[in-house]
């Protein structure tokens, strides 16, 4: 067992960024079907923020946020064969990431292919499972197709675009700046637009009148109601983020009224539940980052002791890429 000192990052109580505090806890021994991890990387992402704010419910306090890591095995627990010490594995969507050392359940882990480093990983795991969720589960993107994506500077936005223009799509992304719209075209992105205003003239001058068939927006309250007028007739709006607070008071009839429209809510963790389903998850990943199709985006590093800070960074929407603790 590891000797160095564990030191995790928890939270007593809800609140903004100055409410996330180090601490030194003892390093846990892993239960029947646990593993303990060393872990060298950890992804901040906007799910995090929801937690320590309260608008996502914790299940206790003291709570240690932080749903995606890399590192290696360390022991293995009662019962654990699929795993052994020493072999370098990653994760996504499991409570408790913001710590050097944590125990989780090895049905939740993947093993990490030598050429994917940890840091790589830890900027990747939730994001890319996410795109994989969004582009080929939620809505099956075919070629041709002409997708709008929000936020398409953002970590899961570059990656959309990469993956959207490996399958064929035409990525109409929509960004705040000029300079977070060269990085969306640089990305794969076939249009940029820049702002949400008249959005949806916009989108309707882009495809020729015919609007697109599936919207992904992180965004929430604020661009609502503009993502439902860039769709189609019986298109999708696939509302996955809450980056300008969660959508509330939604007449179901307004779906009617814009043409047919769905509208999903999509949860990673229920396409991931099953660890077969996330293990073909991971490989579809894995594939596509060693042929250089996905090319993650690392923009901010940050100590683990300075999780403060990387959620008010991430919180300014100052951010481009992936934002990582490393020890």
């Amino acid at each position: 067992m590891a000797s160095e000192p564990n030191i995790a990052i928890q939270i007593q109580t809800t609140g903004g960024p100055d409410v996330l505090q180090p601490e030194r806890l003892p390093i846990p021994t892993p239960a029947k079907g646990e593993v303990l991890l060393r872990q060298e990387a950890m992804g901040v992402n906007f799910i995090d923020t929801y937690f320590r704010s309260g608008l996502y419910k914790l299940p206790a306090f003291p709570a240690t946020l932080g749903m995606e890591g890399a590192g290696v095995v360390e022991a293995v627990g009662e019962g654990v064969t699929s795993l052994l010490p020493g072999m370098r594995v990653a994760y996504a969507g499991v409570l408790g990431g913001y710590a050097h050392y944590r125990t989780i359940a090895a049905d939740r882990l993947v093993v990490l292919p030598e050429g994917i480093s940890f840091e790589t990983a830890a900027g990747v795991m939730l994001r890319g499972l996410s795109v994989h969720m969004l582009l080929r589960q939620v809505y099956d993107v075919k070629k041709g197709d002409p997708i709008l994506v929000y936020a398409a500077a953002g970590g899961v936005g570059q990656l959309m675009c990469q993956w959207g223009r490996h399958l064929g799509a035409r990525v109409i992304g929509v960004t705040s700046t000029p300079e977070k719209a060269e990085l969306a075209k640089s990305c794969g992105a076939s249009d940029v637009l820049i702002g949400t205003d008249n959005l949806p003239d916009r989108v309707r001058d882009l495809t020729g009148g015919s609007m697109v068939p599936v919207v992904y927006d992180s965004i929430g309250r604020d661009t609502f109601e503009a993502s439902l007028n860039c769709l189609a007739p019986r298109g999708l709006m696939v509302s996955y983020g809450n980056a300008s607070g969660p959508v509330t008071g939604l007449d179901v009839g307004t779906l009617g009224a814009h043409g047919s429209l769905y509208l999903t809510r999509p949860s990673l963790m229920t396409y991931i539940a099953n660890p077969a389903e996330l293990q073909t998850s991971a490989k579809a990943l894995f594939a596509l980052l060693e042929r250089g199709v996905l090319k993650p985006s690392i923009g901010q590093r940050f100590n683990l002791k300075e999780a403060a800070k990387a959620h008010e960074a991430l919180e300014s929407r100052q951010t481009t890429g992936s934002t990582i603790l490393v020890v």
